[in-house]
């Protein structure tokens, strides 16, 4: 039987009575993490024993652990239940979730919903680690605010283009059919851009690109195919980067309609959250639920590394 065939809901009101209580959602956490066999986070092969109170002792290390330990859990003092919600509201809401709507769902500080929704979107950088290949389209954007909307004194000059003096980029790299990866860049250089291209992409894959400079040494590793949008061409054959393209789209509308303003210091993190809505988007949202927690051992950060 798959490990989650007993934990599947429909709905919040069936989620609440799944988890009605903080012991049915760690003996969750336990069955999707270690299957049965607990594993120590000091030592992996060290045999464990259990204690009392959820927690395991590492014979090897002698230190003790639970479930929690590693993941996003790690030292909150806000309940499972309230963050499997969080989480529940976070996989269900396909253009984003505010701080201030999960605020007012959940009866906790705004300050502390913004804490949880960033742990939740680091914690997606999992599906942000594909290895993509046969035809993979590629393309940058921009993040930030349009020059031409500014006011006069807050207008930044020669902002134009590629410029990226007023703006973050951000590489996209799509498999079509399949997966997307996507990170923020310092520049749009080949000297930022090849490097990632070639960790993320298997060589001999086919890439189709724009006209941009940065990609011109790319047929060194990949059959590569352009589409030249400087003049107006949009398809060429099957050259074509209307599949990224369309990715930014979504990604774009989440942050102007939801997010508003986003910093480049948090940027990567709501890049991971559009990056796992996008790869899960065939999932049921019981399934991207499953999916998600199963994949929250190795993913802890602090309150202080958030805001540093």
């Amino acid at each position: 039987m798959d490990i989650f065939d007993e934990f599947k809901f429909n709905s919040i009101s069936e989620l609440f009575m799944t988890f009605s209580n903080e012991q049915k959602c760690i003996d969750y956490l336990e069955k999707i993490i270690w299957n049965g066999n607990p594993v120590s986070p000091f030592d992996k092969d060290s045999k464990v024993y259990k204690c009392a109170n959820n927690q395991y002792r590492c014979k090897n290390t002698g230190k003790y652990f639970n479930v929690k330990k590693n993941t996003i859990f790690e030292g909150t003092k806000i309940s499972l239940q309230k963050w499997f919600v969080a989480i529940w509201f976070f996989v269900s809401h396909k253009g984003g979730l505010s701080s201030m709507q999960l605020h007012r769902d959940l009866g906790l500080t705004q300050k502390s919903t913004w804490y949880i929704l960033h742990k939740i979107k680091h914690n997606c950088l999992f599906e942000n680690k594909h290895t993509l290949g046969n035809e993979v389209e590629i393309d940058e954007t921009y993040v930030g605010g349009k020059n031409k909307n500014r006011h006069h004194d807050k207008k930044v000059p020669r902002a134009q283009g590629r410029s990226y003096k007023d703006k973050t980029p951000v590489l996209g790299m799509i498999e079509r059919g399949n997966k997307v990866v996507s990170h923020v860049v310092s520049s749009v250089t080949a000297n930022d851009l090849v490097p990632i291209l070639l960790r993320t992409i298997d060589i001999f894959s086919t890439v189709y690109t724009d006209e941009w400079g940065a990609y011109n040494d790319l047929h060194k590793y990949y059959e590569h195919y352009i589409v030249n949008h400087g003049k107006k061409e949009y398809v060429n054959g099957t050259a074509t980067t209307n599949s990224i393209e369309n990715f930014w789209s979504n990604f774009k509308r989440g942050i102007i309609g939801v997010y508003r303003v986003v910093s480049k210091k948090h940027l990567q993190r709501y890049v991971n959250e559009f990056v796992f809505k996008r790869n899960t988007m065939e999932m049921k949202t019981c399934e991207r639920f499953n999916h998600f927690l199963s994949n929250v051992w190795g993913y802890r950060i602090t309150q202080r590394e958030l805001v540093m």
